[in-house]
């Protein structure tokens, strides 16, 4: 059996990844398929924890920029983010693998509370723990919780799937096909280039925390174990060793 190189990871899921093919809501197919590869996971020994976005169902800033108030778009983008963790929830405990949701905004009838101590004994037991409702505070979007999450439960990395790309370039390769692109970054280069990996105070919380993003492609099957694994897949950005 491969040993993992990570014990316990945070995986960043967009809300676009559970849309699939149709751009909006959720595609239980692919969920299902999220599910199957994060089992793998678990049976490889890697504790999990998922933080996923709400893009498919509603951005705060989209309807912030059409003149909504801003903490009010941003509250409703939280929870967009519970109705895909209690999909993603579902998927996973079909296939199996015990799971709990716990939200930053209070709503004990579908979910638990957001206890750091309690996410640590459910992943110390096995369980996945999906983190709902962001931070729980507006203008801090589901990248900045990663962060957050990661370094309160003290994971080894953020697992950083992306749609449609499989690493960090210096353009972008859909319209630049001399685009270069990154096998290892320093966190500052992100701040810097403003390279789209994750917005400036995640990257800033991750750098302060010397936590290691992989940013890699969830489009082929198997990605996200072999990231959990430490195949050399993707972009990896800073750690414990990196002089940034």
């Amino acid at each position: 059996m491969t040993t993992a190189k990570y014990k316990r990871v945070v995986l960043k899921l967009s809300g676009e990844a559970l849309a699939g093919g149709k751009g909006y809501g959720i595609d239980p197919d692919v969920a299902e398929g999220i599910a199957r590869e994060i089992k793998e996971v678990r049976a490889a020994g890697v504790e999990v924890a998922i933080v996923v976005g709400g893009g498919n169902i509603w951005r705060g800033l989209r309807g912030s920029a059409q003149g909504m108030d801003r903490a009010t778009a941003d509250y409703m983008g939280m929870l967009a983010t519970v109705i895909n963790s209690l999909a993603l929830q579902d998927a996973l405990e079909s296939e199996g693998v015990d799971t709990r949701v716990q939200t930053a905004i209070e709503m004990r009838q579908v979910a638990e509370p957001y206890i750091r101590r309690r996410a640590v004994r459910h992943l110390e037991k096995g369980r996945v723990v999906i983190f709902a409702a962001g931070t729980g505070n507006p203008y801090f979007s589901t990248d900045t919780t990663a962060a957050l999450r990661a370094a309160e439960v003290e994971a080894d990395a953020i697992l950083m799937a992306k749609n449609n790309a499989d690493g960090v370039y210096d353009s972008d390769p859909r319209s630049n096909p001399d685009a270069k692109k990154f096998k290892e970054l320093e966190y500052l280069e992100i701040l810097k280039r403003r390279l789209s990996v994750m917005d400036s105070t995640a990257t800033s919380l991750c750098m302060d925390n010397e936590i290691p993003i992989i940013v890699f492609s969830m489009d082929k099957p198997g990605n996200i174990l072999k990231a959990a694994l430490g195949h050399d897949i993707g972009t990896v950005v800073g750690g414990k060793n990196c002089e940034c």
